[in-house]
């Protein structure tokens, strides 16, 4: 049940024509000019001095305290009355100013949410798992089994949905690799096989061969292939059933050999400028040109190719 402490009060008109004395540390409050006074025991009200209270935090045992010294202790507040040392509140040096109330009730306990990370398609979810997924952040609501993804309402509720124009990349990338969309909402990227180095228009890489044949590979798409070392070699150049190089790819090849290289390729056709197809022979020193017309045509071009 609260406790409600009232203190002895009047105006000033009051207090004067009754002129009491107050026990000692008891307070009077002149509610006329909202001051107060503190008694002795012995001094009349109307010779009392209107009290000054000087703050002066936590009660420590070691302090001196003087009249109208404030201090808290164990959550109420008192009133020095008489000049003391060591002499802990309550007692005959201190009187009440304020008693610490009773302690509420506890509120109920709230919800704790467990930060799982990116959502992973192997696991099972309890309620009150959260995760993301594609930049937006869902809590479970019922325990899924895996594979059940947060798109799912019956399982997940949406907490923080992502962006409008945020672009989503790989947890990790290959360096110097380039980035392209992964889908078509523009929104999520990926790693490709193209390293900046590889690109033709910036260099052609070069594929040295020192061994009398070589078949190309896709990785081959822009590089030169540079042959050296030897004094014949053949060089294939696969279907597009077995590699399915890109319409519009280019590939050089330089014969340092001491002897001919031969680009041949079966089931492959090669234009050369004259109108002529089969079998390309590049001299010693020349260079071909290679380029992808249609799914197994290359056209075949540079000085000492024929």
């Amino acid at each position: 049940m609260p406790v409600q402490i009232q203190l002895r009060r009047g105006t000033t008109a009051q207090w004067s024509t009754a002129n009491p004395t107050l026990a000692s540390g008891e307070v009077g409050v002149d509610t006329s000019l909202t001051k107060f006074k503190v008694g002795n025991g012995s001094t009349a009200w109307n010779s009392l001095q209107y009290a000054t209270l000087t703050y002066q935090g936590t009660y420590a045992g070691g302090t001196t305290y003087y009249p109208n010294d404030v201090v808290t202790y164990n959550g109420s507040s008192y009133i020095a009355i008489t000049q003391s040392s060591g002499s802990t509140p309550p007692s005959a040096n201190w009187s009440l100013l304020a008693q610490a109330g009773t302690n509420g009730t506890n509120g109920t306990n709230g919800i704790s949410f467990i930060w799982e990370g990116a959502w992973n398609n192997g696991l099972v979810y309890a309620p009150n798992d959260v995760v993301s997924y594609n930049n937006s952040t869902y809590i479970c609501t019922a325990t899924t089994t895996a594979g059940i993804d947060p798109t799912n309402t019956s399982y997940w509720s949406l907490m923080a949905l992502a962006g409008a124009g945020d672009v989503v990349g790989p947890a990790s990338s290959t360096d110097s690799v380039l980035a392209v969309y992964d889908g078509t909402t523009g929104k999520l990227l990926k790693n490709s096989t193209m390293a900046i180095s590889s690109v033709g228009y910036i260099n052609a890489p070069q594929n040295s061969q020192s061994g009398s044949t070589y078949t190309l590979v896709l990785g081959d798409a822009g590089d030169h292939v540079y042959f050296t070392g030897g004094s014949t070699a053949t060089l294939t150049v696969p279907t597009n059933s077995s590699v399915a190089f890109s319409t519009g790819t280019t590939i050089l090849v330089v014969n340092n050999n001491s002897g001919n290289l031969t680009i041949s390729g079966a089931g492959v056709t090669f234009q050369l400028a004259n109108g002529t197809t089969g079998n390309r022979t590049v001299a010693t020193k020349g260079m071909a040109s290679l380029l992808k017309v249609a799914t197994d045509t290359w056209w075949v071009t540079g000085p000492g190719v024929t």
